[in-house]
């Protein structure tokens, strides 16, 4: 799914009004139907107080649509018209004139220094003031609004994008903090980065059915991934396939106190799907990787305790290293070796990368279409300090430009960048992956559809897809977030391809 900036998103209603056709009007019943159709699902309860805090442009009028819908469903509410400007929109107007044959919804109006109004406590508050066309942040009295609606004992729910939040760039001043954010029809890029998780809360959005053409015709460099586009990407088996079909994937890693990582990883890819899967870690792992993974070979290292060289890099189809590499002096210069012998695309993850953040002149021998797997300290280390997650965001895709590279920045809606400068965002996977051993993981998946033949956009975003995806299946099994662990990811990976494939 492509992600808009607010200017073609107002460019999308506009070409929707003059192509579907419909007005203005109409488009905006439309959103607004959509928004309670989500909302009732959502808070059934119609005793529980409302109170629709609009402004007077064209979110306060989604506002006040959503408001007269909701009470046709027998829901009580109230409005709270904010006389922020000297002017309505002509939507707001027209839906203003749709609410008096029904008396009992009570309208307030405030005026600019007005005392604040008090609302009924436990109740819901649905804030349609601020719409995505902000261009200031909003200070005086309205910022105060702002706050002391964020003060009440209420569950706020946000109409498309919470007030005073800025849809395509950092939020630095006052705005709501919702419970909930409904977005129509795709997410906001802000909606997608850590700093703004206590302004939207929980988020969902549904189409509102704009024009399918505007799509092809537009081009944007961020996209939010979904289930049907990354299935484009999964690889059918033939029945006279055998096990050189579909690669030999190596691992390095491990080091002594760290053979876990080297386990998950390997198992990862076994379960990923690579025909082989060698794992070269330091003596002192032998006995334990050959017990614990017995479907992997094992290259013994001639150290006994980390990494120092490995030979024979040709027979390999892809190879990830550095899950528990260690930073010992002799990994440092084993990696740099090994850097300047391969020559396809591999898998850079965890103490690879903190070696190569001390040597940044190492990125220049990173093979073309290699992919980096970074958490946020990690990238902060190889690619630099950022005062916000939008100027991180410019930053991961500028050096992904740079070097020819995929950088899979970790997170909640992990961050693929391309070598073309377009960013992938993740949509599954869940708080419960946060546990030391999830990115080991990952990098086995990587390495695995590597291996199988995948290019290195395929292999980002269906490993990441799936590597979430994996997470979700797992959460179901498990009784909380808090006991996932990495190694119930690997026991569901098979799950998560049968779900793609819709196969469960």
């Amino acid at each position: 799914m492509k992600i808009f900036s607010t200017t073609q998103i107002r460019e999308w209603d506009n070409f929707t009004i003059q192509q579907e056709p419909i007005s203005s009007i109409n488009l905006m019943e439309r959103a607004s139907r959509t928004f309670v159709d989500w909302f009732m699902e959502r808070f059934p309860n119609t005793l529980k107080p409302i109170s629709i805090f609009c402004g007077q442009g064209n979110n306060g009028g989604d506002g006040l649509a959503i408001a007269r819908i909701l009470q046709e469903y027998f829901y009580q509410v109230e409005i709270y018209i904010c006389k922020i400007g000297n002017s309505s929109s002509p939507d707001f107007s027209e839906n203003l004139k749709r609410l008096p044959p029904f008396q009992n919804i009570k309208i307030h109006q405030i005026e600019k220094n007005d005392d604040f109004p008090k609302v009924a406590n436990q109740g819901i508050l649905i804030d349609a003031i601020f719409g995505s066309g902000l261009n200031r942040s909003v200070e005086g009295y309205w910022g105060k609004f702002l706050t002391h609606l964020n003060q009440q004992n209420q569950t706020i729910v946000s109409v498309d994008i919470p007030s005073g939040v800025f849809a395509d760039q950092p939020t630095e001043g006052i705005s709501i903090h919702a419970n909930f954010t409904f977005s129509f029809q795709a997410p906001k890029l802000a909606f997608l980065f850590p700093e703004n998780e206590n302004r939207v809360g929980e988020w969902d959005f549904k189409s509102i059915n704009l024009h399918p053409d505007f799509l092809e015709k537009i081009a944007t460099d961020f996209y939010f991934l979904e289930r049907n586009y990354v299935q484009e990407f999964l690889k059918t088996r033939k029945k006279y396939a055998h096990k050189g079909t579909f690669g030999h994937a190596l691992i390095i890693a491990g080091s002594y106190g760290k053979i876990g990582t080297a386990i998950l990883a390997t198992k990862a890819a076994l379960r990923t799907g690579a025909g082989l899967v060698s794992i070269h870690a330091p003596k002192c792992a032998y006995e334990i990787l050959q017990i614990s993974t017995p479907e992997a070979m094992v290259s013994i290292d001639e150290q006994e305790l980390y990494f120092s060289q490995i030979h024979d890099l040709e027979k390999y189809q892809a190879i990830g290293i550095g899950p528990g590499l260690g930073t010992e002096l002799i990994t440092e210069e084993a990696l740099k070796v090994f850097l300047e012998k391969v020559n396809s695309p591999i898998v850079i993850d965890a103490d690879a990368l903190n070696l190569i953040a001390k040597n940044k002149t190492w990125l220049a021998l990173i093979p073309a279409n290699s992919i980096l797997t970074p958490h946020p300290k990690e990238f902060e280390r190889l690619f630099g300090k950022t005062k916000n997650n939008f100027e991180r965001n410019d930053l991961q895709r500028f050096f992904s430009e740079k070097y020819n590279i995929y950088i899979v920045l970790k997170g909640a809606h992990t961050c693929i960048s391309t070598p073309e400068g377009k960013c992938y965002f993740n949509s599954t996977g869940n708080p419960g992956m946060a546990t030391g051993g999830s990115g080991d993981v990952l990098a086995g998946i990587l390495t695995s559809l590597l291996s199988q033949g995948c290019n290195s956009l395929e292999t980002s975003i269906l490993g990441v897809f799936l590597h979430g995806l994996a997470g979700d299946v797992a959460l179901g099994k498990t009784t909380s977030l808090e006991s996932l662990i990495a190694s119930d990811l690997i026991e569901n990976i098979g799950r998560a391809f049968n779900e793609l494939r819709n196969l469960q």
